[in-house]
C-alpha cells in the first residue's frame, strides 16, 4: 500500500483581472463586510494541507500583506503574461522544492468552497491514490471545478508539458487516471470574471464554514 502523500495548497492569484477592472483576489465575500477572496481561500485550505502557497504576478506587493497575515507563503510567477498555466507550473515547482508530493489547487476568482467540501476532496484523494489515481476533481451538477487534488505523477506531467499547453489538455491526456467526486457545493464551479458576475452572486450561496 502506498503511503499518503503530504499535501500543499496552491492558490493561483497572478491574473491581471482585466475584465473585472480590479484585482479579484481583493474582492470581499460577503460583499461590503466580508474577508477578501484570497483570505478565505487560504483559510479554506489550511486545515487540510501542510502549507499553503499563493502564486502572484505583478500584484505580488498588493497580495503579500494578506498572504503573510494568514500564515501562507508567496510565490512570484516571473512571467504572468504567459497565462494561468505558467502560474500553475511556478506553484508546483515550489511544492516539490518544499518537499511535498501532492497539491490541492484552487483559483482565487471565487468565494471559497465549504469546509466539508475541501475535507471530502482530501479524503477522496487519499483513498484514490491507493488505487493508482493521479488526481481528484470536484463535480457539481455535471460541471467540474476546483479545488483539484493532484499527486506527484500529475505534478510531473504538468511540469513536463510543452510550451503552450494548458492544464485541461494535460488532464485529458490522462483522463483514465482522474477521478471525479460528486459534491453538493455550487461554489466549486463558480467563476467571477466581471463586476456583473460579482454583483449577481446569489445571496443564498452559503458562506464558507
Amino acid at each position: 500500500m502506498q503511503r499518503v502523500p503530504s499535501l500543499c495548497g496552491v492558490i493561483l492569484a497572478a491574473g491581471e483581472s482585466s475584465r473585472m477592472g480590479s484585482d479579484k483576489a481583493l474582492l470581499l465575500w460577503p460583499p461590503q463586510h466580508g474577508q477578501t477572496f484570497l483570505a478565505r481561500a487560504i483559510e479554506s485550505l489550511f486545515p487540510f494541507n501542510d502549507m499553503v502557497l499563493v502564486v502572484a504576478g505583478k500584484n505580488a506587493a498588493r497580495l503579500a500583506p494578506i498572504v503573510y497575515a494568514a500564515g501562507a507563503m508567496l510565490v512570484e510567477n516571473p512571467h504572468p503574461e504567459h497565462g494561468q498555466f505558467s502560474s500553475l507550473q511556478a506553484g508546483l515547482r515550489e511544492v516539490l522544492g518544499r518537499g511535498r508530493d501532492a497539491a490541492m489547487i484552487t483559483l482565487v476568482d471565487r468565494p471559497a468552497p465549504r469546509r466539508e467540501t475541501v475535507g471530502r476532496l482530501r479524503s477522496a484523494f487519499e483513498a484514490a491514490v491507493q488505487r493508482g489515481i493521479w488526481a481528484v476533481v470536484p463535480e457539481y451538477q455535471g460541471k467540474h471545478g476546483h479545488p483539484i487534488v493532484i499527486g506527484r505523477e500529475m505534478i510531473e506531467a504538468f511540469l513536463k508539458a510543452p510550451e503552450g499547453a494548458t492544464a485541461r489538455e494535460i488532464e485529458h491526456q490522462h483522463q483514465s487516471l482522474l477521478e471525479y467526486v460528486q459534491v453538493d457545493d455550487p461554489l466549486v464551479t463558480l467563476n467571477v470574471d466581471t463586476p456583473q458576475d460579482y454583483s449577481s452572486l446569489p445571496s443564498s450561496i452559503p458562506q464558507t464554514k
